[in-house]
């Protein structure tokens, strides 16, 4: 019945390819465990968490771990983006797309010129 309730939290990790997933439900409660790839997707999962039980919820225990926290997440860049567009989506500020630009200096040479199809790191702030 519990797992029901967070059944979207569960396909969400699915979607996700959350690694060690391991989902119990013991007393009443639902035990979630796993490993996101980064921040960003552990975040989306607790977002997700408390969309469905509430701000805290006492019906859930979640241990996500994060696999990779040198960068906050990975993102392909699709048509029509642009870094600021991006920083916006994940920092809720399109100004921070000098930290996207100099996290990609490797691949980038000018802030302006993105490509769909490349692999951006975005830094943690």
């Amino acid at each position: 019945m519990i797992k029901a309730k967070y059944q979207s939290v569960l396909d969400l990790g699915e979607k996700l390819n959350v690694k060690d997933g391991d989902v119990r439900e013991e007393n009443g409660r639902l035990e979630v465990r796993g490993t996101a790839k980064t921040q960003y997707e552990k975040n989306l999962i607790w977002d997700e968490i408390k969309r469905v039980g509430g701000e805290n919820p006492t019906d859930i225990m979640a241990d996500i771990k994060v696999e990779d926290e040198s960068v906050y997440a990975y993102h392909t860049v699709k048509s029509g983006e642009s870094l600021s567009k991006i920083a916006k989506n994940y920092f809720k500020d399109p100004m921070k797309y000098t930290a996207i630009f100099e996290a990609n200096r490797d691949i980038l040479k000018n802030p302006d010129l993105i490509h769909p199809g490349q692999e951006l790191k975005i830094p943690n702030l």
